[in-house]
Order: structure tokens, then sequence, then C-alpha cells
């Protein structure tokens, strides 16, 4: 029947899926639900025993800087959902869906369990890309090796850290792969970071090499271009990892290869794409009783107007809480994202803060854009609050529309880039981003703004 049924009839909301998107969905549905007077019944299986965390302090939990240890990632717990009205069913995988019927089967800890529903949420998220080389005979993971991806991940993290002794390794060179290294290198370990092409490659070769010499000056080995072939074991342990380029000593391995859409249970039932990515639209409908946010589903590029994979948590919330709030009759939409991401890595004496938003290098190419690089101080160059700085912007010669801006720098760098997110998102110019009112004083920027500085020298080529 779907979300058209009458308001006077119990609407049956079944969420698979109980982190960022979906309990943002359900409690925005619960909201606009009541304002609307309708009547929600809102069941969410969560496949695994933890709700609302955020998976973005792993990092900085198995480095040691959070205070109050994986309870202190939680925003929300079980019982604070199940407080707000929604039947939260912890350790319960959707297993088989028939979308006709509409119902769901779960495997759960009393056994498979069958859930009718009216309207179908899928936000379950994404699951560690785990090669064949990091399993054993039967399937499971080597002794010392594991990704980064939930709160049992971190506490086996932080347990490995504690417990053993020699080098880690850390495969994969993006956001996840280099606040590993960070984690590792704070944590006493020598560390290598393994990838097969460049660190951070979406930064662009120049910025991405910035980063890469950041690292090494921290001490991590950092091996570019290196394809990993296979672990290599001594008493059936792991004792290095072989790459393209030779053999890295390691312990320990870190698993940062990226993640994929969880949407097995979909197969044969939902329109996925070769990834197994749902493709929903701004208020989260994908068909007649079916929606979706967060992880598993793909996003449209506000820039390029293409479907892109962005799995982050801002992403995720928005979507939800747009979806909920269209379920239960209201209008919210999620209009898209730029791709715009910080990070940093900050161990070894080290402190580089890295940025990003708008189109990929590759992407201004294609559109024919011009990108210009500049160099700065992240304050008044007499401070000692002053750092070196490098921004990258690029824009349409023709339109002279913003396009992208990447940053990398000392403290105080990364966050310029939500200034320049603001004008792609109302799709403003480079000249917009070189004239805004952007504040001042010595200890934070130089009367120049250096991203204002970079914005007015790509202008003054075009």
């Amino acid at each position: 029947m779907g979300s058209a049924m009458l308001a006077t009839m119990t609407q049956r909301v079944l969420v698979i899926g109980a982190d960022a998107a979906g309990m943002s969905a359900a409690h925005q549905a619960l909201r606009t639900a009541r304002a609307n007077g309708r009547e929600l019944r809102i069941t969410a299986l969560e496949a695994s025993g933890h709700t609302s965390y955020s998976a973005c302090g792993l990092p900085y939990w198995v480095a040691g800087e959070v205070a109050g240890g994986g309870d202190a990632l939680v925003a929300r717990t079980a019982e604070q959902h199940r407080a707000a009205g929604i039947d939260l069913r912890l350790h319960t995988r959707a297993v088989a869906a028939d979308l006709g019927e509409q119902w769901v089967e779960a495997l759960g800890p009393d056994g498979v369990e069958r859930f009718a529903y009216d309207d179908l949420v899928v936000t379950t998220g994404a699951r560690a890309i785990v090669p064949d080389w990091a399993r054993d005979a039967g399937g499971g993971l080597l002794p010392g090796v594991g990704p980064v991806h939930n709160l049992d991940d971190g506490a086996a993290w932080l347990d490995r850290f504690a417990t053993h002794e020699g080098p880690v390794a850390i495969v994969g060179g993006g956001y996840i792969g280099v606040e590993m290294a960070e984690a590792a290198v704070r944590r006493g370990f020598e560390a290598t970071l393994i990838t097969r092409r460049r660190v951070l490659r979406s930064l662009g070769e120049e910025l991405s090499q910035r980063v890469a010499g950041g690292l090494r000056a921290a001490g991590v080995t950092v091996v570019e271009d290196g394809a990993v072939e296979g672990l290599e074991l001594r008493d059936a342990r792991v004792s290095g990892v072989a790459h393209g380029g030779g053999s890295a000593a390691a312990r320990l391995v870190v698993l940062a290869l990226g993640v994929r859409p969880a949407t097995d249970f979909l197969e044969g039932q939902a329109p996925l794409t070769d990834s197994g990515a749902l493709r929903p639209d701004g208020n989260g409908r994908v068909g007649d009783g079916l929606w979706a946010a967060g992880d598993c589903c793909d996003v449209r590029h506000r820039l390029s107007g293409e479907w892109a994979y962005l799995p982050l948590g801002t992403h995720a919330t928005k979507h939800g809480r747009a979806l909920g709030d269209s379920l239960a009759g209201g209008g919210l939409r999620f209009d898209g994202a730029l791709g715009t991401t910080i990070t940093r890595f900050a161990a070894g004496g080290v402190h580089l803060e890295i940025s990003c938003t708008g189109l990929s290098p590759d992407q201004v190419t294609a559109a024919g854009g011009r990108a210009l690089m500049t160099e700065g101080t992240t304050a008044s160059g007499y401070l000692s609050e002053a750092e070196p700085i490098a921004i990258e912007v690029a824009a349409d010669p023709g339109s002279r529309r913003l396009q992208a801006v990447r940053i990398v720098g000392g403290r105080g760098a990364g966050k310029r880039v939500d200034a320049a997110a603001a004008v792609l998102w109302a799709g403003g110019t480079v000249d917009d981003l070189a004239w805004m009112d952007l504040s001042y004083a010595p200890p934070f920027a130089t009367a120049w703004e250096i991203l204002q500085v970079a914005a007015r020298r790509l202008a003054e080529r075009l």
C-alpha cells in the first residue's frame, strides 16, 4: 500500500540498519507523523550490537584520544531509541526480501523471523572490503589483520595495539589509511602505508605528494604504486606484506581498502548498481514503498549532476532526515553533495590538515576547467601560528564558476574548505570566492586571506 495509505491507518515501517541514516529517518518520521496526525509503527533491525555511533571517530579512539572509550562515540543508545517508540532489534540481520509481497526475513538471536511492512527503509550502510589474501583457509581473518569499520573493529585494534609489538602495515592510502597511520605512530609503532597508487590520490599529484612527504617526515614508510600480492606468514602469524615493489615487515595489518554497499539481501529484488548501491531521489524514495539513504546509496553530485558514491556520515544523516520526513507526509529533500571532505595527520612532530570540495582533478580536466596552485601561510607571517598552506583552486574559464578547492597545510588550514563549499553550493564563481567578506585577525589569517588570494590569482588568469 506504501506511504499513500490513509492517515487513520497505522503505517508499518521497517528500517533495515540502525546507524546514522536509519535512525535519523526513524526519528524524523515519528516527528513528522505526529505533526501530520499519522500513526507509525517503526521496527528497526540492526545486524550488529551497536547503533548511532561515530565510525569516523574510530581511528582517534584507537590512537588513544577519545576520553570515555568506545561509549563516547555513541550518539544515541538502543535504550534511547526504544524510549522514543522505535522497536529496535539488535543482532538481527536481513537475509532475504520479497518487495512484491512486502516482507523481509532476518536472522536474529532466536532464528529467522519474517517482518511484514508497508514501507521498507534500507539504510544498511556499507561493508569493509576484505580481500582474499587477508583470510585464512576457513574464510576468517588472519590473526592480526582487520579493517576499521565498526565499534567491534575499533575494540579489536585497541587490543592488538596493547598486546602486540613489531611493525604495523596499513594497506590503503585513503582517509582511513592516513588516520590509522597517525594512530599507529601515536601508539609508538613502526608504520608502513602501502597504496596501489598515491596517498589520497583524489587530491591530485602535487598535493598528494605533500601528504606523502608529511607522513615520511613523521617516520612512516610510504609505498606508492604497491599493489598487495599477499601476506607473508611465520608460525601461522603475519610477518610481512608482499607488494609489487618488494616486501614490508608487519606483525599487524590494517585493511583500509574502502567499502561497498551492504545490500546483498536485495539482489534480484531492487534496482542495484554494479557496485550494489541504490539510487534514491532527494526524498529518499527508490520506488513504491521502498526508501533508502546512507552508505548503501549513491548520491547526486551537485556540480557534475552525475551519480557518485560518497559514503559519509554527513550525507547519511541529512538524507535520512529527508527520507523520514517525506515518508511521513513531509517534503524535505537532500539535494546532493559536493564531495566535501577533511582529515588530518598529526603524529611524529607533523601536523597536516587535508581537505577538498567539488570536482576531482580528472573531472576538472574533462570539463575543460583550469586549476592553479597557490602557497602561503595560515596566519600572518610574523606570528608563531603561521604555518605553510597550499591551495589549489579550479574554475570554468567560460562561466568562471568555481569547480573545486583542495587544501593541504598546517594547523588551521583544513576548515577553510567550508567557505569554498558554500560558494560551490550556491553555484558561485571564482570571483565570488575572491571577494566575499571573510574574517581577519593576524593569528588566524593574512590581511588577504590565503583562500581568497588563491581564488583571485586564478580569476586573473581566466
